[in-house]
């Protein structure tokens, strides 16, 4: 069974919320190339964003879509665009030196009105999927001095979540934690990393019972032995060794809402200071947990975890955790709120974060992390898996 996609309504609010920041900036027009926020306002998905793509907003009115005419034909499927509001630039755009898609896109969106001659226009300047040679074409045709970055203006407004969207993301919460059940089951010494992530990946993308799971941002991350010291690297073709330790960072995705999970595995004993560690990071996450509830800020939470930190004479430099809801590769973050020092940006309800505690050293590793939702009563844990360091054989 797969949930439902939103109504044309929730459509139709986020454009106008969308729109509504939009106006505070007096803002003609607005180029998405964030297949996450492309997604969001008209719920276009597929894997069509390593070309040159866009939703044109403007002002007033409805967003167009533009994009290489074999995947403008499907935007048809679950998008909330008619006909008359998808664009499909000619083949022969594709991977030239010479000419460029947003060359096409920009004229087509003059024709229609899209992108008037006067008044600013803002564009995606951090998206991932923005090239250069695209903001050059735009400018080109509409002038550098008229083009603004948009600021994550769309990304700021997803940080507050519907109903639906916070149903999505428990959803991705129930997948992630049978696909972290999966991780913390496989790796026992012997076993290849890839034949490990074989099953994780089998498990996120089939999902729950009432749920299939779908594709995620970011592939399953599994440093270990001495490469547990470091974040973010990915598995081998090696075996697990008793003695050593993995951590596992994973993901559940449903309709593209992630609810991401960190925990770690040690083969055999764990040393002292892995265990000592691992005790002082949860009760940090505890006293988080606790804390997080509207109103508290964000440089507030971090600092309730160094505060358990530094009664051990331990530090953490990196950010605590971020906010998260729809995702596409490369990233499952909204690039908005960051748990730092310094973030002054205060909590709401229906907003939803992943609370990371990584500390890493010469040689290993500890990560444990929360994906949750804040609630008028709290912090809401998306998932149910033990928040303990895992030992498998002594």
């Amino acid at each position: 069974m797969t949930a439902a996609m939103p109504s044309v309504a929730e459509y139709r609010d986020r454009v106008q919320r969308v729109q509504a920041a939009m106006a505070t900036r007096s803002l003609a027009a607005l180029v998405v190339a964030d297949p996450a926020n492309i997604y969001y306002l008209v719920g276009y998905d597929a894997w069509s964003f390593y070309t040159p793509q866009c939703l044109i907003v403007p002002a007033v009115g409805d967003p167009h879509f533009f994009a290489r005419t074999m995947d403008a034909a499907g935007a048809r499927f679950g998008a909330d665009l008619g006909p008359e509001r998808v664009h499909g630039y000619p083949e022969e755009l594709v991977h030239r030196p010479d000419r460029h898609p947003y060359q096409w896109i920009c004229q087509r969106a003059k024709e229609i009105g899209l992108l008037p001659d006067d008044g600013q226009i803002a564009v995606e300047a951090d998206a991932h999927f923005f090239s250069v040679r695209g903001y050059l074409a735009l400018a080109e045709l509409c002038g550098a001095d008229r083009l603004i970055d948009s600021a994550e203006l769309i990304n700021w407004v997803r940080v507050i979540k519907s109903d639906y969207e916070q149903d999505q993301l428990r959803r991705a919460g129930r997948i992630c934690s049978v696909a972290m059940a999966t991780a913390l089951d496989v790796i026992e010494p012997g076993v290849r990393q890839c034949d490990a992530v074989a099953a994780i990946s089998s498990a996120q993308i089939a999902g729950v019972d009432d749920q299939g799971g779908d594709y995620p941002a970011i592939v399953p991350l599994l440093p270990t032995g001495a490469g547990a010291g470091v974040p973010h690297l990915t598995w081998t073709g090696d075996r697990f060794v008793g003695g050593e330790v993995t951590t596992i960072e994973l993901t559940g995705v449903s309709r593209r809402y992630h609810a991401p999970l960190a925990r770690t595995v040690m083969l055999g004993r764990p040393p002292r200071r892995l265990s000592l560690v691992a005790g002082v990071v949860g009760d940090g996450m505890a006293a988080v947990l606790e804390l997080i509830k509207p109103g508290v800020t964000a440089d507030e939470v971090h600092a309730a975890f160094d505060a358990v930190l530094a009664r051990h004479q331990l530090i953490k430099e990196s950010r605590l955790g971020y906010s998260i809801g729809i995702g596409y590769p490369p990233d499952w973050g909204e690039r908005t709120i960051s748990l730092r020092t310094g973030d002054q940006t205060q909590l709401r309800s229906k907003m939803a974060f992943h609370v990371i505690a990584g500390m890493w050293a010469d040689g290993w590793g500890y990560e444990l992390s929360e994906s949750i939702l804040v609630t008028d009563a709290g912090a809401e844990r998306l998932t149910d898996v033990d928040q303990v360091l895992r030992v498998k054989g002594r």
